[in-house]
C-alpha cells in the first residue's frame, strides 16, 4: 500500500511501509519542523533505545530556486535521520548498514552532497583556512579540533548517503518501489499495482510556508537595542532559531539569517530595504536558511564576518546554486572582520572570537562609547560547553583536539561581561549549558538555542526572552522617523532646498496596522505615503500581480501628482509606518523645484517599469529614474535578426511577443514584461537561444551595469536564468543536439566541477549561434568569452592544485599552455575561413576540452579527493 500525504506547500510524504520506505517529497527550510508538526517524526524507542521516526529518503526538486527561495536544504533532515533516528551512531538497534537515500536529478543530488559535506564540516584542511587569511599555526589548531569533532576523520558525503539518480526512465528505488520522471518536478511513484503522483512546483507568487506562526509586533527604534528575532533551534517547531536584531543610531543589522525570514522580520514590522547589514556567525541552516531573503533588497546589504566564516558560507551557496564562491559578493557589500579585536562599524565595535564547532563559527561582543564607559551586548550561538571542551584539551599536537592556552582563551571570551549576554544552551556535544555561566558578571543573561522549557537551575542563571521584546541599552532621544523620512527625500531629490524638504517632513507620521489599507484601487490619493519602517503589498487580483514596498517607497505619488485614480489596492503586511504628505503641497514643491517636466517626460516608461515583476519592488525613485535615463528604445521588426549588440544588453519587452527556442525546441513566448539578454549582459555567458520576433516588438534595452547592483533586480534575473538553463540540459538530454554534460565529466571537486559546467554551456552558445547563423560579431564574441573564461580557470585550477601539492603540476600547466595556444588557433582558423559547421565545432570542443577533463583534470580530481576535498 502507497500512503501519500501533503505536509506543507510544496512538500509531500510518501511511504511504502512494506518496502520500508518514507519518502520527504521536496526539502525547503524548516521542513523537519513541518514534519514534527504533522506527527511525522515523532519520539519513540527501539530495543530500549530513544529515537525518533522520520524519513529514509529524500526526493529532490528538479530546481534548486523557486521564487526566489532555496528548494533543496537537505542539511537538518539527514541530520534528523543520522543521529536522531539513530543510522550513524554506533551500537544502536536502527543502524542496519542502510544508509539515507537522495532521490532526483544527477545535478541536483550532487549540489545535496557537496552542500551537506560543507555544512557538516565548513572549511576542511589548513591549506583552505590558510587561503581564507587565517595564520598557518591557527590553521592547524583548528584542523585539531575540527578532527575531534569529526570523530578523527572528515567522510565524503557519499559515505553517508546512498543516491538515486532519475533521468529518463522509470527505475527502481528499493525493493520493488520505482519511480518516473514525468515533468519538471513532477514525479510518479509505483508499487505493485498502485501508483501517486507529486507535483513538487510552485505556483507563480507561492512560497515555501512558515512552520510556525508569529503574532506582529509594533517596534520603535531606538538608540542602541536588541530585539529578540529568535530563541529556538532547528528542531523547535514554535519559535525561529537563536537570532538577534540590533538597533543602532536608527539602523537595523541581523545577527544571523535564519529559516523563514522574511516571515520573521514582517511580524516585527521591519522591511527588508531597512536592513543595513548581517553578522553571520556561521553557515549551519538554522542560522543561513533565510540569507536568499536578504539578496532580494533593494540595496546591497553590507556582511559582517571573518573570512574563514564568509569563505564558507560561499562555498555552501556555490554548492546550492553551482555557481562560483566569487558571485556571493554580486550581492552583499562584504566587509571581513578581524578576529579577536574590536572593529569599529560606524561607531558600533563588534569583536569577533572564534567558537569551538563543527565548521568556522565566531562569537560576537557588540558595544557603543556611551556616558562614562560603554554600553555591551554579546551574542554566543553555538557555542559549547566547558566540560566537553575540557574533555578534549590534550597536549600532543598530532591528535585531534585543542591545548590549554586555547581552552583558556575561549573560557575568557565566553565569560567576559556584557549589559546584556544571549548563550546557546542547547547542550550535547556541540552546544553550551547554562552552568557555565553560573559565574558570569553579565548585568543580564539570556538562555537560547533550546526547543524545551527552562529548568528551575537555569532560571537562577538566566531568563528567556518571548519573540519580539526589546532590551534597549540606550534610549533615543531623537525621531529616527522624520530623520529617516529627510534622508529618502533629499536622496529622491538631490537639488531639493532643506527648507522644502522640512515641509514634507512636517507632516503626520501614521502607523497602519496588519490589514489596514492604504489605497483603495480607484482611489484618487489625497495623501501620498512615503514608507519608513515595514512592508506594504501591492495587489493587482485582476491580473495576479502581487509585488512587496519597503522603506524608501512612495505610495500614490504618481497618480497624485495627476489627480488619477491609482491601478492597484495598497495594503499594510505589517506593522507599517508611514510619513503622509498632502498632495497638493508635493505638487506645488515638485514644480518649483523643476522637477515636474522630467517626470512628465518619464511617467510613461515609469508606469511601465513599475509593472513588471523585474522592477515591481525594491528598487528606489532615484535607481529607477537612473535606469529610464538610460534606456534605448529598440524596435525589432517581424523576421529581423536580433543582433550582438542587442544581446550585449538587458531587453524589456514593452510590446509585441518574441519566441526563444534551443536546437529547434521552443522554449517559452516572451510577452511584453518579459526580458532577455540578460545572459550575456549579466551572467557573462553568449546567448545559447535563438530569438524570433512573431510581432512588431519594441523593447527597451538597459545596459547590464546598472542592474547588476540592485540585489533584488539581479536576483530574479538570476533565478530564471537557472531555471532556463535546466530546461536546455533537458533539451539536450532529450536529443536535440547540442554538448550534453555527462556526470561523467564531474572529477568531484566543486569549484571545478562549477568551471567546467560553465565552459560547457559557452560552448553550447557558440554551437547555438553557429546552427541559427547569427551574426559574425556573436560569434566573435562568444569565442572571446571562451578564451576569456578558459584562462581563468586554468588559473583557479593551477593555484588549487599547487596549495595541494599535486605531484604533476608542471605537467598539467604545460599541457594548460597547448590547450590555450589551441583554441587561439582555432578562433584565428575561424576569422581567416569565415565560416564553421556546429558538428566541427562540437567534434574541436570534444578533443579540445572534453578529453583533457577525463584524462588530466580527473587524475588531479582523484589525488583532491583522497585527501578530502570535494
Amino acid at each position: 500500500m502507497i500512503r501519500k500525504l501533503s505536509v506543507a506547500t510544496g512538500m509531500d510524504w510518501v511511504e511504502i511501509p512494506e518496502a520500508d520506505l518514507r519518502i520527504l517529497c521536496g526539502c525547503p527550510m524548516d521542513s523537519v519542523k513541518h514534519l514534527m508538526k504533522r506527527g511525522l517524526i515523532m519520539a519513540t524507542e527501539k530495543n530500549g533505545a530513544a529515537c525518533e521516526t522520520g524519513p529514509n529518503a529524500i526526493l529532490l526538486s528538479d530546481v534548486m530556486l523557486q521564487n526566489g527561495e532555496f528548494a533543496n536544504l537537505g542539511e537538518f533532515p539527514v541530520l534528523q535521520m543520522l543521529y536522531k533516528q539513530g543510522l550513524i551512531l554506533p551500537g544502536h538497534p536502527n543502524n542496519t548498514g542502510q544508509k539515507p537515500l537522495l532521490i532526483g536529478l544527477a545535478e541536483q543530488v550532487n549540489a545535496q552532497l557537496q552542500y551537506i559535506y560543507r555544512g557538516n564540516y565548513g572549511l576542511i584542511s589548513a591549506e583552505e583556512l590558510i587561503n581564507a587569511g587565517m595564520a598557518p599555526e591557527q590553521a592547524q589548531q583548528m584542523m585539531r579540533l575540527k578532527l575531534r569533532f569529526a570523530f578523527g576523520a572528515i567522510r565524503p558525503s557519499q559515505q553517508l548517503f546512498e543516491s538515486c539518480i532519475v533521468e529518463g526512465q522509470e527505475i527502481e528505488i528499493r525493493h520493488g518501489v520505482t519511480i518516473r520522471r514525468d515533468a519538471t518536478n513532477v514525479y510518479t511513484f509505483r508499487y505493485r499495482d498502485q501508483s501517486v503522483s507529486v507535483n513538487l512546483n510552485l505556483a507563480p507568487g507561492q512560497h515555501y510556508q512558515s512552520a510556525y506562526p508569529l503574532g506582529f509586533q509594533k517596534l520603535d527604534r531606538e538608540y542602541f537595542g536588541v530585539i529578540h528575532s529568535g530563541e529556538g533551534d532547528g528542531w523547535d517547531v514554535n519559535r525561529p532559531s537563536m537570532s538577534s536584531i540590533l538597533m543602532f543610531q536608527g539602523r537595523i543589522y541581523l545577527i544571523d539569517a535564519g529559516p523563514n525570514l522574511f516571515a520573521n522580520l514582517s511580524a516585527l514590522g521591519i522591511g527588508i530595504d531597512e536592513i543595513e547589514g548581517l553578522f553571520q556567525t556561521h553557515a549551519h541552516d538554522d542560522h543561513f536558511a533565510g540569507i536568499t531573503t536578504l539578496m532580494r533588497a533593494g540595496h546591497k546589504i553590507r556582511y559582517f564576518a571573518t573570512p574563514p566564516v564568509r569563505v564558507t558560507v560561499a562555498k555552501k551557496i556555490a554548492a546550492l546554486l553551482s555557481i562560483e564562491e566569487e558571485r556571493f559578493q554580486d550581492f552583499f557589500k562584504v566587509h571581513d572582520l578581524t578576529a579577536d579585536v574590536w572593529n569599529d562599524i560606524d561607531g558600533l565595535e563588534v569583536r569577533p572570537s572564534y567558537s569551538p564547532h563543527p565548521l568556522e563559527t565566531t562569537i560576537f561582543h557588540f558595544r557603543t562609547l556611551w556616558q562614562d564607559g560603554y554600553k555591551s551586548y554579546a551574542h554566543l550561538a553555538d557555542i559549547v560547553s566547558l566540560d566537553v571542551l575540557k574533555g578534549m584539551i590534550t597536549a600532543d599536537p598530532a591528535k585531534p583536539g585543542i591545548n590549554q592556552d586555547d581552552y583558556d582563551r575561549i573560557q575568557d571570551d565566553y565569560l567576559a561581561p556584557a549589559d546584556l549576554k544571549k548563550i546557546d544552551i542547547g547542550g550535547g556535544m556541540i552546544h553550551g549549558v547554562a552552568q557555565d555561566f553560573r559565574q558570569d558578571h553579565s548585568a543580564r543573561i539570556l538562555l537560547a538555542h533550546t526547543a524545551r522549557e527552562l529548568t528551575p537551575q537555569e532560571k537562577e542563571i538566566g531568563a528567556h526572552a518571548p519573540h519580539g521584546t526589546v532590551d534597549v541599552l540606550i534610549a533615543g532621544q531623537s525621531s529616527c522617523s522624520r530623520q529617516t523620512a529627510a534622508g529618502f527625500l533629499q536622496e529622491t531629490f538631490p537639488t531639493i532646498p532643506a527648507y522644502h524638504v522640512q515641509m514634507l517632513v512636517n507632516h503626520p507620521v501614521i502607523d497602519f496596522s496588519p490589514g489596514m489599507m492604504l489605497i483603495r484601487e480607484g482611489q484618487v490619493p489625497e495623501q501620498i505615503y512615503l514608507i519608513l519602517t515595514g512592508t506594504v503589498e501591492r495587489i493587482r487580483s485582476r491580473d495576479n500581480h502581487l509585488s512587496r514596498l519597503s522603506s524608501g517607497a512612495m505610495v500614490g505619488e504618481l497618480m497624485g501628482l495627476y489627480s488619477l485614480p491609482v491601478h492597484s489596492t495598497y495594503v499594510a503586511a505589517c506593522f507599517v509606518r508611514a510619513l503622509a504628505i498632502p498632495v497638493p503641497l508635493y505638487r506645488e514643491l515638485v514644480v518649483r523645484n523643476h522637477f515636474m517636466a522630467r517626470i512628465e517626460r518619464t511617467t510613461d516608461q515609469r508606469s511601465f517599469l513599475e509593472s513588471t515583476n523585474l522592477f515591481a519592488e525594491g528598487v528606489s525613485q532615484q535607481t529607477l529614474g537612473r535606469i529610464i535615463d538610460a534606456i534605448q528604445v529598440r524596435h525589432i521588426a517581424i523576421g529581423e535578426a536580433i543582433s550582438c549588440r542587442d544581446l550585449t544588453m538587458l531587453n524589456l519587452i514593452h510590446s509585441g511577443r518574441i519566441e526563444r527556442s534551443v536546437s529547434h525546441e521552443v522554449v517559452d513566448i516572451l510577452q511584453p514584461g518579459d526580458f532577455f539578454g540578460e545572459d550575456n549582459a549579466l551572467f557573462d555567458t553568449p546567448c545559447l537561444f535563438r530569438l524570433k520576433t512573431l510581432e512588431p516588438v519594441e523593447s527597451f534595452q538597459i545596459p547590464g551595469e546598472l542592474v547588476a547592483n540592485i540585489p533584488i533586480v539581479r536576483w530574479k534575473l538570476f533565478a530564471a536564468y537557472l531555471n532556463r538553463t535546466m530546461k536546455v540540459v533537458h533539451a539536450v538530454e532529450d536529443g536535440h543536439g547540442g554538448l550534453r554534460w555527462n556526470q561523467a565529466f564531474n572529477i568531484q571537486v566543486l569549484e571545478m566541477d562549477t568551471h567546467h559546467k560553465k565552459l560547457v554551456q559557452i560552448a553550447n552558445a557558440i554551437a547555438a549561434i553557429i546552427h541559427v547563423g547569427q551574426d559574425r560579431g556573436s560569434l566573435e564574441a562568444a569565442f572571446e568569452r571562451l578564451v576569456d573564461y578558459t584562462e581563468y580557470h586554468f588559473v583557479a585550477e593551477e593555484q588549487l592544485m599547487e596549495r595541494y601539492g599535486y605531484p604533476d603540476l608542471e605537467h598539467h600547466r604545460d599541457r594548460h599552455r597547448q590547450l590555450v595556444s589551441q583554441v587561439l588557433q582555432y578562433r584565428q582558423h575561424l576569422n581567416d575561413s569565415g565560416h564553421l559547421k556546429q558538428h566541427d565545432f562540437n567534434s574541436f570542443f570534444t578533443d579540445w576540452l572534453v578529453k583533457h577533463i577525463l584524462s588530466e583534470d580527473r587524475r588531479y580530481g582523484a589525488f583532491l579527493n583522497a585527501q578530502c576535498i570535494f
